[in-house]
């Protein structure tokens, strides 16, 4: 699982780098792409495994002192973001492990990145319209 993982980084890494346009900023670039897409999996999975699964609340922190959408952000960011952001620099980038990484695993021209992006970002809301619509 950790082979995929990787593999997908170093698409995602390889394309950053190659595209002029990121003008050295492949690293911040690569790293929220994949934060995105790693922390949409991540309400797709707690999500599931909360209401259909165990049938209660598990994974909630609340901010009572703060507005409402303040508190839906932080808390967004608390157990979502922040989590995926410190999984991928503790894995990819923390003393530059990557390099090791873009020299282990082949580059996909980008398509296995683009797929993972899609697919973590389409998939949800594709499930939340499946649901809404066959299960009212």
């Amino acid at each position: 699982m950790l082979g995929l993982y990787y593999r997908i980084w170093v698409d995602f890494i390889t394309r950053a780098k190659r595209n002029p346009a990121n003008n050295g900023n492949w690293q911040k670039g690569s790293m929220i792409f994949m934060t995105l897409a790693m922390s949409s999996n991540l309400i797709l999975i707690m999500t599931i495994l909360e209401r259909h699964v165990l049938k209660r609340t598990i994974y909630s922190i609340e901010f009572s002192f703060l507005p409402e959408r303040a508190n839906s952000v932080l808390s967004y960011i608390f157990l979502f973001i922040l989590p995926c952001l410190v999984i991928n620099y503790q894995l990819t980038f923390r003393n530059k492990r990557y390099l090791k990484l873009l020299e282990r695993y082949p580059y996909y021209n980008g398509k296995l990145a683009i797929s993972y992006f899609v697919i973590s970002m389409v998939l949800p809301i594709a499930l939340l319209l499946f649901g809404s619509i066959f299960f009212r």
